[in-house]
């Protein structure tokens, strides 16, 4: 299994108890959805390896408290703390028709209502308080706020992602910055340093 081939589900916050259990934090928006699990990827010096659940009990908050089958030490479980964990992407929730996961829609073309045709997504930046969607345009790299009323549907035949982008948007980019260049004195100003002794 490689890790194109994953998404991260979460990863280990701490142990929990004596007989190796680990609290893992599922950095996911329903965690409600892996509470069957009975494995999971384990990503350990680059390599992803498998480990298999015995026990698996949701807390709140997106944490639960995983027994693995052959983790049975709290020095066991030390090793594991802030190591991620990762399933197939086959293991992702089906969405509705308008939703996509971002793995999805790198390459597809992004349209916008009233400019057409703008460029391809190239990446997604999880940032804590916005998801931003990358795109190459005209040479520069433009970020777009994931929104709902900015990114509006996808066509999963053509590879089209369809925006709204706010006004203004594309030139934030594109256009070069006047705010580091040195402002003309006004008239009048220019000897008033010289006056100075």
């Amino acid at each position: 299994m490689t890790l194109d081939a994953c998404f991260q589900l979460g990863y280990i916050v701490k142990t929990h108890g004596t007989k190796g259990q680990v609290v893992a934090f599922f950095d996911v928006d329903f965690p409600e959805e892996y509470d069957e699990l009975e494995s999971v990827f384990l990503l350990i010096n680059g390599k992803l390896v498998p480990f298999f659940i015995d026990d698996l009990n949701p807390q709140d908050k997106g944490r639960s408290i995983i027994k693995f089958e052959d983790v049975k030490t709290v020095a066991d479980a030390e090793k594991l703390k802030g190591v991620s964990l990762y399933l197939p992407l086959n293991q992702l929730p089906q969405l509705e028709e308008d939703q996509f996961y971002f793995h999805e829609v790198i390459g597809y073309t992004v349209i916008d209502e009233q400019l057409g045709e703008l460029g391809k997504v190239e990446t997604f930046y999880d940032l804590p308080n916005q998801d931003l969607l990358a795109m190459e345009y005209q040479g520069h790299e433009v970020l777009i706020p994931v929104q709902d009323e900015i990114i509006l549907r996808t066509n999963r035949e053509e590879k089209k992602l369809y925006v709204s982008l706010p006004e203004g948007l594309l030139e934030v980019y594109t256009q070069p910055s006047n705010r580091n260049e040195e402002e003309p004195p006004l008239e009048g100003e220019e000897d008033e340093d010289e006056d100075k002794v």
